[in-house]
């Protein structure tokens, strides 16, 4: 099993020319999410990829289930993609361009500023 550390997450992101340090909570987050999904990984895995169990509800009816060790899976790996996401470190959000912090000017402020009136 790979765990993920912080200084590789934000080794990646210097190199991808993304990161900041205010960034530094959010990648503690992601760094834990992909150390849960690694131990949840092999749990399943131990478990021969079991992907439903018998369950008696309340009422003595004896249903399958999902087991919950794949739910946890499947919400962490949605939870991890919206964290790459954020942090720039998958190809979709490498295709994105950065929000640019200055305000967009429309060409009616830009006559006015070529004018001299704004």
């Amino acid at each position: 099993m790979v765990l993920v550390s912080k200084k590789h997450v934000i080794d990646q992101m210097k190199g991808l020319g993304t990161y900041k340090a205010e960034y530094d909570d959010v990648i503690s987050i992601y760094v834990d999410m992909l150390k849960q999904y690694a131990l949840f990984m092999k749990q399943f895995k131990d478990s021969g990829y079991q992907v439903s169990e018998e369950y008696t509800n309340k009422a003595g009816a004896t249903n399958q289930r999902k087991v919950p060790v794949l739910t946890a899976l499947e919400t962490l790996r949605k939870e991890i993609i919206t964290y790459s996401d954020r942090l720039q470190l998958n190809p979709k959000a490498a295709m994105v361009d950065v929000v640019n912090d200055k305000p967009a000017t429309n060409a009616l402020d830009q006559f006015l500023k070529a004018a001299g009136r704004a």
